[in-house]
């Protein structure tokens, strides 16, 4: 669901610009005032597995491919705020460089799928989980939420392009909205999985998961990096090799209806490893895993940088007097 430049004019783009700059900052301002020191590392383990995950296509109907958004797994993990900072440097780093959706367009981009997917996700997670106490019934609401965020992500993507006058209305919605639907039940099931998996080894991850009256379990946030490392590893390994390279729905609607020409032929920006490989690898499946390891490497540096830059260090009150 990147938006390739070419897609939006300058209207959208300046208001989508401003709005996510806007929203990014209210983050910013509220993880200042809020963060632990726990969520520090995991800030940086979430970053450099949904830039990975987010890599791995699976195949959904007719030739079109989707993959993880992972804005409701993150605010579920982290916290919202902390969910849209994460999904920020995960997409400046797939923009600027991976060359995965357009520099003009990034504002946009992040708007979607970092500000609104997390943010209204995980919205509609708290307003279902009263109503569903149950253990089977907050994981029924993390999938409807992880489902609602992809669809409501693609929706406003399909109002940009028809704001921008790149399709009408009337043709882009239900094109967006009808593919994302199929996309967004992977995405929930994606979702699920990992949440029940998490909260079968790490329950403490998921304090919205444990049951009432348990006590919380403190462990070494080492062990955590550690064991998010492996599963990174054996993505990249192991299921990165299989991804799909079909179409994403942005790029089957675009040339179903006949405006994929529009997007730019060339970048604003030079991108080092563009199309996720890195240059000079012979071997394509090598390139694509190298360019993983590379990225989900520095994301996790930015994510985890920005974490403890934001989180205040404690005062030095200095030797107390006699």
């Amino acid at each position: 669901m990147h938006i390739p430049d070419g897609f939006l004019d300058a209207k959208t783009i300046v208001a989508a610009s401003v709005l996510s700059a806007a929203g990014v900052a209210a983050a910013l301002r509220h993880v200042k005032s809020s963060l632990t020191p726990r969520k520090v590392p995991l800030m940086g383990l979430a970053a450099a597995f949904l830039f990975v995950a987010q890599m791995i296509n699976f195949p959904v109907i007719g030739g079109t491919s989707g993959h993880l958004l992972g804005g409701v797994l993150a605010a579920l993990l982290l916290g919202p705020a902390e969910a849209v900072l994460v999904m920020t440097v995960v997409l400046s780093a797939q923009c600027l460089l991976f060359a995965d959706g357009g520099l003009l367009s990034l504002g946009a981009n992040i708007l979607n799928m970092g500000l609104a997917a997390p943010l209204g996700g995980f919205v509609l997670f708290r307003l279902l989980v009263p109503r569903m106490r149950s253990a089977a019934g907050r994981f029924a609401s993390a999938a409807l939420a992880a489902w609602f965020s992809v669809v409501l992500a693609a929706t406003i993507c399909a109002g940009e392009l028809a704001w921008s006058g790149m399709v009408a209305w009337t043709l882009g919605f239900p094109a967006m909205a009808g593919i994302h639907i199929l996309i967004g039940a992977g995405e929930a099931i994606i979702t699920t999985l990992i949440l029940a998996a998490i909260a079968k080894t790490r329950p403490e991850l998921l304090p919205v998961f444990r049951n009432a009256g348990a006590p919380p379990v403190k462990r070494p946030s080492a062990n955590i990096i550690l064991l998010g490392s492996l599963v990174i590893l054996g993505l990249i390994l192991f299921v990165l090799p299989f991804a799909s390279r079909w179409p994403d729905g942005l790029e089957r609607t675009a040339a179903a209806l006949g405006f994929d020409s529009r997007a730019l032929s060339r970048q604003v920006v030079s991108s080092p490893l563009a199309d996720y490989r890195v240059p000079g690898v012979g071997s394509l499946p090598m390139a694509t895993a190298l360019a993983a390891a590379v990225g989900g490497v520095l994301v996790f540096g930015a994510s985890f940088i920005l974490a403890k830059r934001l989180f205040p260090a404690p005062k030095d009150k200095g030797p107390e007097k006699p």
